[in-house]
């Protein structure tokens, strides 16, 4: 009989987690919060190159629910790595047990110029640091929820 591999610390069978890199060119994720980030990248196996067009919409957009997929895609294409026959993976989730993925092929090389990207007029700024999780004031929640609202 075959074993199959187990983790002697939990007893647990290691999953399997292909490596993406070698079919996917682009990844697009959806930006949930800096915490969906991590466990994504830690658990897809992506590099920090793979989640800077995530990262850059969370830190400049924040969380714009399903359509960050977008923005993260219109990073990607404002840096001018989007090329034709690149593949790039939107991953999206929603409220309860949803997920969606999607792979798209690039039809043309995209204009990294093109005035319509909501990133071009500052995409040299882009990427930003973002050790010691500094995000931009405008995502500081408004109201503290350990102090009580004034009346």
């Amino acid at each position: 009989m075959r074993k199959l591999p187990i983790n002697e610390d939990n007893m647990m069978m290691k999953p399997y987690i292909p490596n993406f890199r070698g079919s996917i060119d682009h990844f697009c994720c959806h930006v949930g919060g800096k915490p969906v980030l991590d466990e994504m990248q830690k658990n897809l196996r992506m590099s920090e190159s793979d989640m800077e067009p995530s990262r850059m919409t969370l830190y400049k957009w924040g969380n714009t629910s399903s359509s960050s997929v977008w923005y993260a895609l219109a990073y990607a294409e404002a840096k001018g790595r989007v090329n034709k026959g690149d593949r790039i993976w939107h991953i999206a989730f929603g409220s309860g047990f949803k997920c969606h993925s999607i792979i798209w092929r690039a039809l043309r090389t995209v204009d990294a110029h093109d005035n319509l990207n909501p990133w071009t007029d500052e995409i040299d700024q882009f990427p930003v640091d973002l050790n010691g999780d500094s995000f931009p004031s405008t995502l500081i929640p408004l109201i503290d929820d350990d102090r009580e609202l004034e009346e």
